[in-house]
This record gives structure tokens, sequence and C-alpha cells, in this order.
């Protein structure tokens, strides 16, 4: 597993969402939200309810430039909470999200993946993750808790805005999505660090009658033609698919196994060891310790250990482990070993890498990452990001690790504005 894979593979694993039964958990969130409180009640709770004019000119999206004091790009989870934390203060705000719902970034993951961190440690601030403590939402529970989060925290989100621009120009920022454009002086980067699949250059010289699929593409085995699956990377989600499309077909696991967790998730160990494993990955394993930046720069190179899935698990079912995937000869994946494989499928779990092409500012690192500080981006004042891998602490890119991150990038916010200075000047 790659470190670009930890946003998908450290926050979740694979559910065979048949145990179900079709049925909704019990604490499970609605599909459908509803606003919850009046704005009166909003109010009291501690909330910015927008003049009525304000809100329109949020939500109904004029399309000639349009100036907003902070623009915040992404609506998932550190995007939300980042709104959040505006709102509390009565900060004017817009989130900006290219999918049509809420929540759709979640959806179009494969159907049978879940959290393996319990939903007692999956709550956006002001709102606990509405399910059984003890329980592992699946994608879809997640997926509507956040479509439900900003309704029921009345967030300015406007859904179907793809950003692709942002550039400065004199003491502005200006957002670009297609035709529209949004003058603000702040932006909050929230869309994510992990977006464009990565899938080596050789397997273009693949047989084109071979079934080929990035873990971001796959939702079931239905999508398999028959014969054999090779699935390429070993990490959760690898170890996860693998598992579920050896019920139907002869399967390969190409890669190095990564260890695994001491307990697994939903076991009597497990509930014993999460508050001080979750203690640690919140406070102990950060950037400003140097076991911290161990961690950070393993997790970087080999990923994390297996969660649920064990190696005795992969054995029962059939699957054969092989070295890494090298090449192709014939149309046909290469091992390591020299083997070729007589694959008909092949699932690449080999993870994502950063897309910040359309950001025009000299803010990133020879790697591609964005410089910063905690989120806080001091070449150039007023930008920020969160829900970045490590951006702070180990727990930085889960669900219930971002609101912590966002706290601070909003307190920084507060704080540059009350003292009339450019923000990313401002002192944290």
């Amino acid at each position: 597993m790659t470190a670009q894979e930890l946003s998908e593979t450290f926050d979740t694993v694979a559910f065979n969402q048949a145990q179900r039964g079709g049925k909704s958990k019990p604490g499970a969130v609605t599909a459908r939200p509803e606003r919850v409180g009046s704005a009166s009640q909003r109010a009291a709770d501690g909330f910015s309810v927008p003049e009525p004019d304000e809100g329109k000119r949020w939500m109904d999206g004029a399309r000639g430039p349009e100036h907003v004091e902070t623009v915040i790009i992404g609506g998932g989870q550190a995007g939300l909470s980042t709104g959040y934390h505006l709102a509390r203060r009565g900060l004017p705000f817009v989130i900006l999200d290219a999918n049509e719902r809420i929540g759709d970034a979640w959806r179009k993951r494969w159907d049978s993946l879940r959290l393996f961190t319990p939903a007692r440690l999956d709550g956006l601030p002001g709102w606990p993750f509405p399910a059984p403590a003890w329980s592992f939402p699946t994608k879809d529970e997640v997926a509507d808790y956040l479509e439900t989060y900003a309704a029921r925290f009345d967030l300015p989100v406007r859904t179907g805005v793809h950003v692709d621009g942002l550039s400065r120009e004199a003491d502005r920022y200006v957002v670009a999505a297609g035709d529209r454009r949004f003058e603000a002086d702040r932006v909050v980067v929230a869309s994510g660090a992990y977006q464009r699949p990565r899938v080596p250059a050789f397997a273009a010289e693949l047989d084109p009658g071979l079934v080929q699929l990035h873990s971001s593409e796959y939702r079931d085995p239905s999508q398999l033609q028959e014969g054999g699956v090779l699935v390429v990377g070993a990490a959760n989600s690898g170890a996860e698919i693998a598992l579920e499309v050896s019920r139907d077909h002869r399967t390969w696991l190409s890669g190095r196994h990564p260890g695994q967790e001491p307990a697994r998730p939903g076991g009597r160990w497990d509930r014993v060891l999460t508050p001080a494993i979750w203690f640690a990955a919140s406070h102990v394993l950060t950037v400003r310790t140097p076991i911290g930046r161990k961690v950070r720069q393993t997790f970087h190179s080999r990923g994390i250990p297996l969660a649920r899935v064990r190696p005795k698990d992969i054995t029962a079912a059939g699957i054969e482990r092989v070295p890494r995937t090298a090449g192709t000869r014939g149309g046909l994946p290469v091992l390591d070993d020299g083997r070729d494989l007589e694959a008909t499928n092949v699932i690449w779990c080999t993870g994502f890498e950063p897309d910040f092409a359309w950001i025009d500012l000299p803010v990133f690192a020879d790697d591609g990452d964005p410089v910063h500080d905690r989120g806080i981006v001091g070449s150039e004042p007023g930008l920020y990001f969160v829900g970045l891998f490590f951006l702070y602490a180990l727990a930085s890119s889960l669900v219930g690790g971002a609101g912590r991150d966002a706290k601070h990038i909003v307190r920084h916010i507060a704080s540059s504005r009350q003292n009339g200075r450019p923000a990313g000047l401002a002192r944290a």
C-alpha cells in the first residue's frame, strides 16, 4: 500500500452489505435530511443565522463575479467541519462541492465499504454520529450523515460546482468554476489530498480484453468477467476486495504484506485498546513529535497494517499471495519473480496521488504537497488546507479527526480578522 491510499484504507475496510439484508441499522441516519431546528433555535445554539437576502445570494449563485469573505472548496467532513466553526463565530462563507449531493464522494466507493473506527469516534463537531457507539458505519451511512449534518446546521453548501482554478489577483483570491467566478479574502482547500487514482504506466500495455479497474471504480464483483482476478496492492483496500472477489473467482493478491494491527475492529481487545490508540493518533503521533514524524514517514512509504483482515483469512479464502506486479509480457501481467499470470481481471488497489494542478499559486514542495504549518500557508496570507494526510496528527485525515484541525484554522481566521491583518500573517 502507498501512503496515498491512507485516506481510503486507514479509515475504512470492506463490509459485506448482504449481511445487512438491505435494512437500515438502528440509529442509522436518513438519506433525505431536513433542517433541524428553527432559526431562533439555531441562533440560541450559537450559530449565525444569515439575513434572507444574504443566504439567497450564497445559495442561488449568480453567474457574474461574486465576493464571499471565505470560500471553502470541498464539502466532505473537513469542509463541513470548517463551515461549522465559521458559522458558530458568525463569519460569512460558502462551501463549494463538485458532487450533486453532499456525501457523494462516499457513495461512489465500493458497495461493501465501511469505517473501521467505531461510530463513537466518527462524529463531526457539534453532532455525534447517530449510531450505536461500537458499530462501524457503512459508506452510505457516512454519506447520509454528512448530508444530514449540513442540513442540521444550515450550512451554505452549493453542490454541483466543480472548482477548476484558484489564483490571486491583487489582495483577493479568485476561485473559478467553469463560467462562475468567486472573489474571496480567504480560501480553505478541503478537497482532499489524494484525488487522482494511481495506476502504473504499464497498465496500458495489458491486453485490452482484460477488465481493469482502480479501487475507486470498483463497486462489486458483478463488474468482473469470468476468469482469474489479480488484485494489485495488499493493504486494507486490496485485502478486503480480494476476499470479496475470491468467492467466485480465482484470486491473486500482489504486493508486500504490510503487517497487521494487534486487534480486529469490533473485538473485545479492540474496545480496550481503541481509546488509547485514538489518543495517540490525535495527540502523540503529530508533526510536532519525533515519533509522529517517524510514523508519518513510515506510512508515506509503506502504508499501515491491516485492520480486519488477517493472513489466515486470505489463506482460508484460497487467495494466492504473489510478489509485486512489475510489468507486462504478451499482454499479461508479470510479477517480480518473472511469472506471467493468466488473469482476465486486474483491480488496481494502488492508491492515489495529489492533484492540485488547478491551484495556480507557488505553495507546493517538490513532491507536490502544499507547504503549510498545521494547515496555514504562511507564504500566501488567507490560504488554508484541511483534511490532508497527517496535516497535524495521524487522525487529521479521519472522519472524526477533521474537526480539531478545522477549529484551529477558523480560530486563526477569526484572530486575523479581528486584528485587521492579512489572515496568513496573523499569529496562530
